[in-house]
């Protein structure tokens, strides 16, 4: 089944801003929460459709990413939100939108179902992949060797002693509506409710070790230079057995020897000779998907554009594909002999200098071919 816009997920204005569009998506986990709509499967579907929308309205690149390219930015393997997007990532979210403390928890009796410890998050890794504009318009699977940093099993974790494993501490405050207990982030484990208390050999201060990586990417036809895909899960590990981060892909274009893109277009500068142009002719153009054949109207003049249709590139979001555009052009020669100038002149005048039958002298027409 076809994914709903985000915005309209959210029910939000496309240019809504980020306080609107985190105060939308909060009224909905409320609504949607699954302690509050136990062994309701359409409440816990809407519950991961909000958290999927806001994952990636929320996220400045990856929004960025879905409002030029739509899902097909984000799917087919890349994911902004949707590939692998679990309910621990979805209760990842609530520090940020309702805060440290435990107000959330509360309002549903006690903490929320799955306790207050947070899971880590690890970094993104981010690489460019170069591609001919033939792979750009057809779509092509690649291998991408990189490193990255890896959770190690020779670590040791142990509870955390100042939150006792929970990831939170609690502070009671006296006011003058009476004591008022707040919980907050433990500041010795951040969250993680362990701490490391031996680490492998070569590894960092998280217990993260350096790897070489390998995976195989599937570029969607019709991407651009400058676009960034996001692989789900395949960036550095978070700490202490965490949510790994995102494996970042900007596509670089290969500069093609004859061919340049302008959007979904494909765009061609065929230089004619004057006789081609003023008599026309028959000839070869390259395309991304070999040679074509294109006729030459008589009296086609510099500047006019031809047109190949569905040459170009496909439209990420389907909405048809771009043509490849011939750009006519009329090469004048720089450098004249005297007998050209010659010849141009009798040509500006309008002298009539065709040889007499019997007499012709076809070195003079040869150079007149030349010439232009």
């Amino acid at each position: 089944m076809a994914k709903r816009d985000y915005y309209d997920v959210l029910g939000v204005a496309r240019n809504a801003t980020a306080d609107e569009i985190k105060k939308a998506y909060r009224k909905l986990a409320i609504k949607y929460h699954p302690d509050k709509n136990p062994d309701d499967k359409e409440a816990e579907d809407k519950f991961k459709e909000a958290a999927e929308a806001y994952d990636v309205l929320s996220n400045a690149e990856k929004k960025q990413r879905y409002d030029q390219f739509g899902h097909q930015g984000m799917g087919g393997g890349f994911s902004g939100g949707g590939g692998g997007f679990s309910m621990d990532d979805i209760f990842s979210q609530f520090g940020d939108i309702f805060g440290d403390n435990d107000m959330f928890g509360s309002f549903f009796g006690g903490g929320g179902r799955r306790g207050s410890q947070r899971r880590s998050v690890g970094s993104n890794i981010r690489i460019k992949l170069k591609l001919s504009l033939a792979e750009m318009r057809s779509g092509v699977e690649k291998k991408v060797r990189y490193r990255r940093m890896a959770d190690s099993r020779e670590n040791t974790w142990a509870e955390c002693p100042t939150c006792g494993g929970s990831g939170a501490v609690r502070r009671v405050t006296n006011t003058f509506l009476g004591q008022m207990a707040t919980s907050s982030t433990c500041p010795e484990c951040n969250g993680l409710g362990r701490s490391l208390r031996s680490k492998a050999k070569g590894a960092n201060e998280y217990g993260l070790i350096p790897e070489d990586a390998e995976t195989s990417i599937r570029i969607p036809a019709g991407v651009a230079n400058g676009m960034q895909l996001s692989v789900s899960g395949k960036g550095n590990d978070g700490p202490g057995g965490g949510v790994p981060g995102d494996l970042i892909v900007l596509i670089e274009e290969i500069e093609h020897e004859e061919l340049s893109r302008d959007g979904n277009h494909v765009i061609f500068q065929l230089w004619l000779s004057f006789p081609e142009a003023a008599l026309g002719a028959s000839t070869e153009v390259p395309t991304l998907e070999g040679k074509a054949k294109i006729k030459i109207e008589p009296g086609t003049q510099p500047g006019k554009v031809l047109r190949l249709k569905g040459k170009g590139f496909p439209d990420l979001n389907g909405y048809g594909s771009g043509d490849q555009l011939i750009y006519i052009n009329v090469w004048v020669p720089t450098k004249l002999s005297s007998e050209e100038k010659d010849l141009l002149h009798k040509l500006q005048q309008g002298k009539n200098f065709t040889p007499a039958p019997g007499k012709e002298d076809k070195g003079f027409f040869d150079r007149m071919k030349d010439l232009f």
